[in-house]
C-alpha cells in the first residue's frame, strides 16, 4: 500500500486518484489530504516508481509538471510545491464530504449511502 500526500495540490486530488489509480489498476482510498493506492490481489506490489511517473504524468497534463516535486520515500510519496505555491481550491463544493470503502474504493457524498454498501462486503 502507498500513501499519496497532496496537501500542495488539495484542489485537484480527485481527479489525479482517478487517473493514478486508473493507470496501475489499484484500488484507491480518499483520506483528508491524502490517497492510498492498494493493489488488488495480495501477491502483487505497487510499484512506487510508476506512480511517480503517473503522478508527474497527469501534473504535466494541466501545465503544473514544472511546479511541483514528487518525492518518495519509502510507502509515502509527497507531491511538493517548489515555489510554495499550491493548487488553489476552485470548486465551491467541499472535498472533505468524500466517502470511501475501505475494501474496494468505492466513492460517495453520503455516509448511508457507504454504509449501505459496505454490507455487500459481508454478504
Amino acid at each position: 500500500m502507498l500513501t499519496i500526500d497532496c496537501k500542495d495540490v488539495i484542489s485537484i486530488k480527485n481527479e489525479l486518484l482517478v487517473y493514478v489509480a486508473d493507470q496501475m489498476a489499484a484500488i484507491p482510498t480518499l483520506k483528508h489530504n491524502q490517497f492510498t493506492l492498494s493493489v488488488l490481489d495480495d501477491d502483487d506490489i505497487l510499484d512506487s516508481t510508476a506512480v511517480i511517473s503517473a503522478i508527474k504524468e497527469y501534473l504535466d497534463s494541466i501545465d503544473q509538471g514544472n511546479n511541483f516535486a514528487v518525492i518518495s520515500n519509502n510507502d509515502m510519496i509527497n507531491i511538493t510545491s517548489i515555489s510554495g505555491k499550491i493548487i488553489e481550491e476552485d470548486a465551491v463544493e467541499s472535498q472533505n464530504d468524500m466517502f470511501s470503502c475501505t475494501h474496494c474504493g468505492f466513492v460517495t457524498m453520503y455516509e448511508v449511502e457507504l454504509n449501505a454498501h459496505m454490507r455487500i462486503h459481508y454478504l
